[in-house]
């Protein structure tokens, strides 16, 4: 499976989490933002808004207010739960860009 597969699986299983729960939903209602992830030779965007994510492009978008850096191989072990996300932080295994906040707001609901 390709990295943008993987990553449009979790968008899909977090969209459908807050689809089915109502508290969820209520959390990121009033959110918008907007992700960029670079790993290296893969660019990705997406967009969270009226509880949603969507927008989710091979490219990177203008207005992010998040941007996430790492390697391939690396965000592959955090979306495996190899690598827990503090952990990749604390050692530069990945960087972020934007308030961390924001990430790890998400996080919680992949």
């Amino acid at each position: 499976m390709t990295m943008e597969a993987k990553i449009q699986e979790l968008i899909d299983k977090c969209n459908n989490k807050m689809a089915e729960n109502e508290e969820m939903r209520k959390e990121v209602e009033s959110l918008k933002k907007v992700f960029n992830f670079d790993l290296d030779t893969e660019k990705y965007s997406m967009k969270l808004e009226n509880a949603k994510i969507g927008d989710f492009k091979p490219e990177f978008a203008e207005d992010a207010d998040v941007v996430v850096t790492t390697t391939p191989e690396y965000f592959e072990q955090l979306l495996s739960g190899d690598l827990r996300p503090m952990r990749a932080y604390i050692t530069k295994k990945i960087t972020i860009k934007g308030k961390i906040q924001d990430l790890m707001f998400l996080k919680k609901f992949f």
